[in-house]
This record gives structure tokens, sequence and C-alpha cells, in this order.
């Protein structure tokens, strides 16, 4: 073929495509998700360790509580199992944790902790099971692997939650936002009503958005990108949190989330927790949490809520990751509201 015929032909047809957008079509075309069933009394709740490893004298506080709640316990063949920092090896790890996938007596999966490791075993995993056989998988952290993965594809509903490791040991001693956001996995799980404690922060953008509710550890989003777990966020709210990271890392994973799209079809934004490193002395990055989110998000018109009890705090709630969200700011209040139908 001509070289120039060619080319001026290619540029044409380029011309014609449409500019992408994200558009409310595009949000509508999504199957709704799947949404495993509520728990009830007398149902079973598996604890395993696709990460990090615990010990069984270490889940038995939450053990306790949740059995409280009148939900029975299976305890996974990794619990007090130890490989370097992982809850065994990833061979382990891995039938552990696909056993209870495919076990239709479980109701619901307990990451007992995270750490690291759930990436090193994600493409062993079959979830047909959990296609078949719908449940509950709660965590976060590094556990948000795992949430991602469900969410494309599975397109099953989870949780984004504390896991065993923080179920306070003496219940009378702990803290009241400690007692609520544990106590929020209950709700979750039971379909009860979500509330959350938002305090109202000066930098919010204001708005209301309408999506799927997606995201988790930041960090670990940012490794997703580009593999069979991640996630797309167009036409979705997005919530994220992290821990031990500074500053400018922060800022590099936000300009991540732009130039790989992430923000560009977004309905909304959810800023969690965040703990920071100090910045070495002499190499002060010289922005804060606000100042590297608010740029990002300036050539965009959705809301921003900032200071959600999200992440690697005590007030860590529990939301319902993969399904219909409404997030209304105001100036005076802020609400993350469950609208599945």
């Amino acid at each position: 073929m001509n070289r120039k015929h060619f080319l001026s032909s290619f540029l044409a047809a380029g011309a014609a495509l449409p500019a992408w957008s994200a558009s409310a079509t595009d949000v509508k075309a999504a199957p709704p998700p799947r949404i495993p069933d509520y728990l009830v009394t007398g149902d079973t709740i598996g604890i395993t360790c696709p990460a990090g490893f615990i010990t069984l004298k270490e889940i038995e506080p939450a053990c306790r509580q949740i059995e409280s709640w009148g939900f029975k316990i299976k305890i996974g063949d990794t619990v007090g199992k130890k490989d370097g920092s992982f809850g065994g090896t990833d061979a382990e790890r891995a039938a552990d944790l696909q056993q209870m996938l495919d076990d239709p007596s479980l109701k619901a999966i307990l990451c007992a902790r995270g750490g690291y490791g759930v990436v090193r075993i994600i493409d062993r995993l079959d979830f047909s099971g959990l296609s078949n056989y719908p449940k509950w998988v709660i965590g976060f952290s590094d556990i948000t692997v795992l949430l991602c993965h469900i969410h494309r594809n599975v397109n099953m509903a989870s949780i984004h939650s504390k896991m065993c490791n923080s179920f306070p040991d003496d219940w009378s001693k702990a803290e009241p936002i400690q007692i609520d956001s544990i106590l929020s996995i209950r709700q979750a799980l039971t379909g009860t009503p979500m509330q959350y404690p938002i305090v109202v922060n000066g930098r919010n953008k204001t708005g209301v958005a309408e999506g799927i509710l997606v995201g988790g550890n930041l960090k670990t989003i940012e490794t997703l990108s580009g593999s069979r777990s991640d996630i797309d966020t167009v036409g979705k709210i997005l919530f994220v949190e992290d821990t031990g990271e500074y500053l400018y890392s922060i800022d590099r994973m936000f300009w991540h989330l732009e130039r790989t799209g992430k923000l560009a079809g977004l309905q909304g934004l959810v800023v969690g927790g965040f703990k920071i490193k100090p910045d070495d002395p002499g190499e002060e990055f010289g922005r804060t949490l606000l100042d590297i989110v608010t740029d990002r998000i300036k050539p965009y018109n959705f809301p921003v809520c900032f200071d959600f009890p999200v992440g690697h705090q005590k007030n860590n709630f529990a939301l319902k990751y993969g399904m219909p969200h409404r997030l209304t700011v105001t100036a005076d209040k802020v609400t993350l509201e469950d609208i599945r139908s």
C-alpha cells in the first residue's frame, strides 16, 4: 500500500473516532454486582491467613466476639502456620483459601490479618467456587488485592474492614470508636444500614455522587495496575487509605491514579486515613496530604471527602466493597449510603 495513502487514511479514521469519556451509558451498561446473602444466626464464618501469619491464641478474641453475634467459626489450616512472615507457604495459603472459597457451608471468609502475601497466590486461585457459592470475603490492607480481584473477575460484593488482629483482648477496656468500628462488621454482614461518623473537613469538595464503591490501600491499588486484578474506576466512587508512606510517595501514587485514567471517570473520591512517614531532615516534601489530593482533583468536578473513618487506625469502619453507594458532601455534613435496590 502507498505509505502516504495509508497514513492519510489512518489519520482520517482516527479523527472520526469519538473522544473517550465517562458517560452515564458506560455505567448503566455494567451488570449489577452479585450480593451474597446476608448472615443470620447459626451461619458459619471461615478464618484464614492468605497473607501474614497469626497464632490461634491471637485470633481468640475475634472468635469469641463473632460467636457472641450468633455465628459459628471454622478455623483454617493456615492459622498458626508460619513461613517467614507469611501464614504458611504460598501453596498452603492458596490451598486453605481455595477450600474456603469452594465450601458451600461458609457464608463469609474473614482474613485473619494483612501484612503481605496475597499477590503471591492470587493467580493460583479458582474463583468458580465463590461464584457458585457466594459468600462475603472480609479484610483490608494487603487483602485489597483479593477484594479488587473479586470485584473485577467475579463482580461480587465484599467487605473492606478490620480483621482478627484488630479485635481487643478485653472488650470492656476497648475505646468506644474501636468497638463501633468492629460492630460495623456485624452490621455489614447482616444487612443493617451502615452509619459512619464523618468529621467535616474544610477542604472537602461538595457535591453528590452515585456509583459502585471500590478502592482500598492506595499502594496496593498502584501495584495492581495492568494486572488481572486491576480495577476500573469509571463511573465509580473510589476510596483510598495508606500507612507508612512518605508524602512524596503519596504524591506519586496520586499522579499514577491520574496518568492511568483512574481519576478521569470518577463519580466521587473518599480519602481515608493516611499514616504518613516523617520526611527525612533536609528532604522535606513541602506539601501536605490535603495539598497533594487537592492539586490532583482540580480538573475534575466530582465530590471529595477527606478524613473518612477507614484505614490503618482504630476508626476503621466496614465498607461494602463493590456495591452501589451515594456520597453526599455539603459544607456541614458528609454521608455515604448503600443504595442497592
